[in-house]
Parts: C-alpha cells; structure tokens; sequence
C-alpha cells in the first residue's frame, strides 16, 4: 500500500511540471580545475597538455593569442572540447627548462563570453622550475593605444643584435588592455623587447613594430600582503583577512612601440599614362631623384630635365614627368636609361641602372594622332557646310527685300575660332580663413606667372578699392601645379581678385582666360582660442596638436610654459603634446640601432567643446594621469571586446568603463632617459 501511495505521488509530481525559474546571470568565468602536467610539476616529459574548467568553454583567436614559452619552431595545435583544452606541442621538449603555456584572454564560457584573463600553466622538464615575472603596459608610441595581441619578450644575451638575430628566450603576449606578465624567468639580467610579429620568427625585423626598454632588468620577488574579503554562503561580505604574498617585480614597465619606417626602395612600377606623361613609382621615401636619359629617338642621350617637367611628390617616392617636346610625345615608344638608388643584399643603399620602356599600351600614337585629325577635320567640314547653308537662307532673303525695295539686308559674321585656354583657378573657398592663404591649381604644370598681371582689390562702403597685390609662389619646389598666395586679411571684409589674361603660362604654352573672384574674410568672432599653462615640461621644448578625433587639425610650439592655438573652428577637439626632442616640430620615431626612444607622446585627458567667440584657458599637468588613463575613452580605439549579452548602443562606453577601472593598476613609471616620471596602470604582479 506504501509503495502504491509513492507511486501515485511521483506520477502526480511529473504529471504538473511548471516552467524553471530563471537564476542570476551568469557573470564569473570559467574556473581551472585542473591539468596534465599540474601547475608546477617538474620532470615533465610528454608534448600533450589538457586543461579542464568547471564549465563548457570557448576559444577566442586561440593561435594568436595563446602563447608557449620558450617560443615554438612549429606551431603547437589547439583545440577545445566542451570543458576541455587541449595543446599538442610538436617540438622536442628542452631538458632542464621551465615552460609556460600563457592563456592570456582567449578563454571564455561557453553560454555568456565571461573571459578568464591572466591564466598561466607552467611545469618544468628537470627538477627545479624558475618563478620570477616581469609585468608591464605596450602602447604605440604616437596615440598611445594599448597594444593588444603584441609579442613581449626577453634576452639575457645583452647584445645589441640578438633583437634582430636571436629568438626571445621566454615570451608573452599582451591582452585587450596591452598588459603583459613574462612568466617563469631565471635569476639574471635581461633586455627587454615587444615586437609585432608579423613573420613568427620571434625577433624584430627592421620593417615590423618594437618597442625596447632603456635599461636592462634583473627581476626579483619580495614578501608583501594581501588583504582578502570574505563571503559568507549567502554571498555577503563576511571579513576582511590580511596574509602574506609574494610580489614580482619589476611590475610597472612600460613600453611604446614604434615603426622605424624601413622599407626596401626598389621601382616599384613606371608607366606611361597618356601621351605626355610617364609616372615612376618607388618602394619609400627617396633622397635624391633618379637620373634619366632617353636611349632612343632622335633625342638619344638627352636628359629629362631636357624634354619634360616634373612633378615630384614631397618624399620623392613618386614622379611624374610631363612630356614637353610634341615629336617625343607623338611616339608609341620611349626607351629611358634610369640611375637610382635600390636596396641591395646587405640592406644598404647602392646605385643601380636600369633600362625602361614607356609604351602606350594598346594605342598606336600615329593612328590615334591621324584618327584625331581625321574628327576635327569632319567637325570643320560640318561646320562649313551649316556656314555655307545659312549663308545661302541670307542671300535669298536680301535678294528678296532688294527686289522689294527695302533697303536692310542681312549679314552674317563668321564664327571665331574655338580658343584653349589652361585650366588654372582659385580652388580654395571663398568664404576665406584669417589664418591661411588662397590657394591656386592648374591641370597642367606651370612655366611662368606675370605678377604684374595680378591684383587685388578691397570693398569699403561699396566701393572697391586697390591694394597690395598677393605674389604667387609654390609651396614645394617640385610640384609645379599647385600654387598659394599668403595675405594679410582684414576681417569680415570682401576682397576682389583679378589675374589677367595670359598672365599663367603653362609649359605647353597655354595662357589662362581672365580670372575674378570675389573672397569674403571671416570674422575673429566666427573662431575660438585655446591656450595652455603647462606643467611637467621642465624646459622642453614641446608642441601641442589639436586633435578632430584622432586626426591633427593643428599645431603650436610650446613657448615657455604656455601654448595658444588660434583660429579654431566652433566643434569638439581633443588635445595631444610631444616632447619634441630634436627640434624639428615634428613627431620623430625612434631607433633600434641607435637606441633612441620616440618622441613622448601625453593627452590632455578630457575632451574640449568650444563655440564662436570663445577664449578658452586651461591648466595643463601632462603628468597628473598615468600615461594608460590620458587617452580620452572617446578616441580610444583598441577598447577591450564586450560579451554579446552585455553589448548594447547605450551602455558600451559604461561597460568598458568598468573594464578599465583595475583595482590593481597603481604607480607605473616611464623610463624616457630623463629620470622616471609618474605613470600607472600597470597590473601589480603578485602570488596570493
């Protein structure tokens, strides 16, 4: 009777199923539970390493960001099934050696991408295991956004050339926030390097991205401690418990990479455009120009300067050359002899002589210059045949108003003959900045401009008045179709320009038709100004870059202590200082083989709206912020990825906030060869 009532109960209980309740969203990740080798396990001998969580997790870029150190000649493979990883490492294991299998944050739960950050396994194929650790930060240099997915690594050979000849004894990877730990380091002295890997040979080739610390590092662990929050089951904060760590240092390195801007110069292509242009286009930027002779025609043995104009870009790495001589142009062919400078073998620059030819490709230069005659001669047969007919309608009529007695007749004055003139104008607006010049283009390289020929003129009370005229000048010697004409303006005050006809003359000859123009100045009012009292420049010299995003609108020279940047547009801006340690005013990148460090790069950390008519003053301590936090979170663009069930329009920027706010990142230091200066952000390296 008993077993029947149980029965009944258990059929009745499955008979009213009910829909689950929902529990708290799921926010902790995965937890290790354990592995094959263990943390720590010495006399390690087999290649296969398994992980297990308490959960099914997911990898995120496993190949890239999941790193084995030492370095690996053959890619381990990875795989992931449900709450198992699993490694397969295809090199020999090296006797006596420490690894390290850093996870960085490629692991995630399956159901909600709750990422487990800074997980590390680390077992040792001989008897000891080494434990030392370096932490630190890679930024680029120049914006100062976190490197993320870059190569981290160490030599304790200090040579100079083992960054560009040896693998990286132990390496790292860095995560979304660019942090980085190198795991598991002997006792000893080290260099330190992170290099965009582009080839996975893990060391710096001159062509891709490093960054290098000034000094070399000894790393060491001291005691410390650690205060710990207790929870009670109900999840609520119980104590608070206070115990010994060990704490790994250095933690707070912090490195900025750069780009040396190497690249092989080869030609890259030559061509011939049309024909009176070739074009020749080089691997980078160029010293000096090729020197080019023709090697046939009747022209042989002729320079380029000889037979054709040159437009030059401002790093010389591509040149335009425009056909002046009609009986070069006219052919199918040109044959040149080119000298210039090629990388060689050795990586260094020598003279090299090639021979080119500049065919129009597919076009016969006869056959077109014929076919071409051919139209304009039919266009002008045409036209005298409508002459001819309206002539004829003409002369019927005034023979009838002859036979009438009237005593008007008709004539008809021949059309003039279509005249070319060169494309030459005013191309900038007409509603003109104080602060900037006009300035003029032509489609076609200009020989000669008659500055007799051009006027200027200034309305007062409606009447235009004469003044001084602009001159016309290239602002770069080598590009002969863009000119500009500086000028003292007026505000708010309209000016009139006038350059006469065949006052601009081309090197074909073309002159340009009369040119007016009327241009209206802008008002002081329509601008805002922005000044900075600086702090923290120690009698540097400096330069301040106002930023639209991340893009310069505009510069000034730090004089002193202060910087004002004038003739703003009304928008929002952001603000950006170097320390210009070479005088030029430019941001200069750094140097391997030199050992220079790139020009500091610091953010004003908030962002600035200004409005017409503003004069906005602020105080400037480029050293208030740890360098990780002066980038303003608006323009920061490698932001840590944000989980799918968290990611929505109005809380993304809240999100990562949150992401950033690190209890642990306190007191990093920048080693700029002047001293260290105030830092932060860097995740303290600590045993618990």
């Amino acid at each position: 009777m008993l077993v029947a009532v149980v029965v009944a109960a258990l059929l009745a209980a499955c008979a009213n199923m009910g829909r689950p309740e929902g529990g708290p969203k799921d926010e902790t990740p995965p937890v290790y539970v354990r592995s094959n080798p263990r943390m720590g396990q010495l006399r390690v001998t087999g290649s296969r390493i398994t992980v297990e969580f308490d959960e099914n997790i997911a990898l995120d870029d496993a190949m890239n960001k999941i790193v084995v150190s030492p370095a690996q000649r053959t890619t381990p493979a990875i795989s992931s099934n449900g709450r198992r990883i699993t490694i397969e490492l295809r090199d020999s294991l090296i006797p006596n050696t420490t690894y390290t299998v850093d996870f960085a944050d490629a692991i995630k739960d399956l159901n909600e991408g709750n990422i487990l950050d800074g997980l590390a396994l680390d077992f040792a194929t001989g008897d000891t295991i080494d434990t030392l650790r370096i932490s630190g930060m890679v930024f680029e240099a120049r914006n100062l956004e976190p490197a993320q997915g870059m190569l981290v690594g160490v030599y304790s050979n200090l040579s100079d050339t083992a960054i560009t000849t040896l693998p990286f004894e132990r390496i790292t990877k860095t995560n979304q926030l660019g942090q980085f730990t190198l795991r598991n380091l002997k006792e000893g002295t080290y260099r330190i390097f992170a290099v965009k890997d582009q080839n996975r040979d893990y060391h710096w080739d001159r062509s891709e991205d490093v960054a290098f610390y000034d000094v070399t590092i000894s790393p060491t662990a001291v005691p410390t401690t650690v205060v710990d929050t207790l929870e009670s089951a109900s999840g609520l904060r119980d104590s608070l418990v206070t115990r010994g760590a060990t704490r790994f240092l250095p933690d707070d390195v912090l490195l900025t990479w750069f780009n040396e801007g190497y690249a092989s110069q080869y030609l890259r292509d030559h061509k011939r455009d049309g024909l009176n242009k070739l074009t020749m286009e080089f691997g980078t930027r160029a010293d000096s120009l090729p020197r080019m002779r023709l090697v046939n025609t009747h022209r042989s043995g002729d320079d380029i300067s000889l037979w054709a104009a040159l437009d030059a870009s401002a790093t010389l790495d591509t040149l335009t050359y425009w056909i002046t001589d009609s009986t070069l142009s006219d052919l199918d062919s040109l044959t040149i002899e080119a000298q210039y400078m090629r990388t060689d073998t050795t990586g260094g620059l020598s003279l090299t002589t090639d021979t080119l030819r500049f065919n129009l490709r597919g076009v016969n230069t006869k056959k077109r210059r014929l076919e071409a005659e051919k139209k304009e001669a039919e266009r002008l047969a045409r036209q005298m045949e409508e002459i001819a007919r309206r002539n004829q309608d003409i002369h019927e009529r005034n023979k009838r108003r002859i036979e009438e007695g009237e005593d008007t007749i008709e004539w008809q004055k021949p059309p003039a003959p279509e005249k070319k003139f060169l494309d030459f104008k005013l191309s900038s607006s007409a509603q003109q900045d104080l602060n900037r010049p006009m300035i003029f283009k032509s489609a076609t390289p200009i020989a000669s401009i008659d500055s007799t020929a051009v006027k200027m003129e200034m309305m007062v009370d409606s009447v235009w008045y004469p003044v001084a005229a602009p001159r016309l000048s290239r602002p770069q010697p080598l590009r002969p179709m863009v000119y500009t004409a500086p000028y003292d303006w007026e505000e708010a005050t309209k000016y009139r320009i006038t350059i006469d006809s065949a006052a601009v003359t081309d090197v074909y000859g073309l002159h340009n038709a009369r040119i007016q123009q009327e241009i209206t100045t802008k008002s002081r009012a329509d601008y805002s100004t922005l000044s900075f009292n600086l702090h923290g420049i120690n009698g540097r010299a400096a330069v301040v870059e106002l930023l639209s995003s991340d893009n310069t609108v505009m510069s000034a020279p730090v004089r002193g202590s202060n910087a004002l940047l004038e003739y703003i547009n009304p928008g929002t801006y952001y603000v950006r200082l170097f320390i210009d340690a070479n005088g030029d005013g430019l941001w200069t990148t750094g140097s391997i083989a030199d050992s220079i460090q790139p020009e500091e790069v610091y953010y004003y950390p908030r962002k600035i709206n200004l409005k017409k008519n503003w004069d906005v003053e602020n105080e400037w301590d480029i050293y208030e912020l740890p360098i990780d936090q002066q980038k303003p979170l608006e323009i920061k663009k490698n932001r840590p990825k944000l989980k799918d069930s968290d990611r929505t329009d109005s809380t993304d920027d809240e999100e990562e906030d949150e992401f950033f706010d690190d209890p642990f990142m306190r007191n990093a230091t920048r080693n700029n060869g002047l001293g260290t200066s105030p830092g932060g952000g860097i995740r303290q390296n600590i045993i618990r």
